[in-house]
């Protein structure tokens, strides 16, 4: 793991608070889920079930699948090294830029790492991506630029290259409008593993809870290297729990959206700012002068405000920093914060 991920505001004496350095949303009411895992609290002291079949079932069922066809994992982190474990040595290509851990994951277990900084185009490519290549990743919604690949597309890349397994990652797929797979939409290949957060839905980053939905041919594979006992009885207790309460999705994304178009244009009034434009409640903004470490240590040090450095996300450079929309107050002390350290 790379350092310079988000949420890092344990570095600073000042009490960061606004936080715009993780992609969690973190204005969610987790009280009821709080108040039943208290109720479960004893079960810690019996070993959770050696794979998580209870849990798997329960999604398997809500989106139409057979149990066989999910994987619940520590979090997608545990899904993205297990994959990368399983397929070890692979000819393996990176969307980039994107989640560092696709690459640190796949050369840990020897894979050859290709960046790719853009897809095979209709035309003149038709769809084909290099010949060597045998594994994708691509990040959908995209961490950090927050552009999706339409899904369109996508099919037709799939079909094309049926020699190449693809790992999709659609950990913020409940923060966009526009049309991704569904589960049993991608079941259907044999060569696509999704990707998927509860994590990053519900806002727990601190349960760890993922898992991977796709063929069950793969994901029979990918179990032969799954640790026992990866996930913990809190973490399924929470996940049954969300499932049998058919907890929706605790953010209004299109007022989300609608508040990050808001945040989007004055930051680009302030002039001094190229901000790219995004699909989902998270964007990629780069300085036209100055450094972004600099830019976060000012917001952090003096406005108790934290962003994301993207300048170690691969193809990005010093000038880059993420953000992810909050409230409109907060927002609008960012925009005002960065107005001053460009005018000082």
């Amino acid at each position: 793991m790379i350092e310079g991920h988000g949420d890092d505001s344990y570095k600073y004496q000042r009490p960061i608070t606004a936080n715009f350095s993780s992609n969690v949303y973190s204005k969610v009411d987790l009280s009821a889920l709080k108040a039943h895992l208290c109720t479960r609290i004893d079960a810690i002291g019996n070993y959770p079930e050696p794979e998580p079949y209870t849990l798997e079932s329960r999604l398997a069922a809500g989106y139409h699948l057979p149990a066989d066809a999910v994987c619940v994992t520590n979090g997608a982190i545990e899904a993205i090294y297990l994959i990368a474990q399983t397929f070890r040595g692979t000819n393996t290509a990176i969307l980039q830029p994107t989640f560092s851990e696709y690459a640190d994951a796949c050369r840990m277990h020897g894979h050859r790492v290709t960046s790719l900084y853009q897809l095979p185009a209709p035309e003149e490519d038709e769809y084909l991506l290099p010949e060597d290549i045998r594994m994708l990743w691509l990040c959908n919604p995209n961490n950090p630029t927050g552009t999706v690949v339409d899904k369109e597309y996508l099919r037709e890349l799939i079909k094309h290259n049926s020699q190449v397994c693809f790992i999709i990652d659609q950990s913020y797929e409940y923060f966009t409008l526009q049309p991704l797979f569904t589960p049993k939409e991608a079941a259907e290949y044999p060569n696509v593993l999704l990707l998927h957060s509860m994590t990053k839905r519900y806002a727990v980053p601190g349960l760890r809870l993922g898992y991977i939905t796709g063929g069950a041919g793969l994901l029979s594979r990918l179990r032969t290297h799954r640790m026992p006992w990866s996930v913990n009885q809190l973490a399924i207790e929470a996940g049954l729990h969300l499932l049998r309460q058919d907890v929706p999705n605790p953010l209004d994304v299109p007022a989300c959206l609608k508040e990050t178009a808001r945040l989007h244009d004055a930051l680009e009034r302030l002039g001094s700012l190229e901000v790219w434009t995004t699909e989902t409640h998270f964007m990629l903004v780069r300085l036209r002068f100055g450094r972004a470490a600099a830019l976060k240590e000012y917001l952090a040090n003096e406005h108790g405000i934290l962003i994301r450095d993207a300048s170690n996300f691969e193809g990005l450079d010093e000038q880059f920093f993420r953000i992810a929309t909050q409230t409109p107050e907060e927002n609008d002390r960012l925009v005002q914060a960065i107005r001053q350290w460009l005018e000082s």
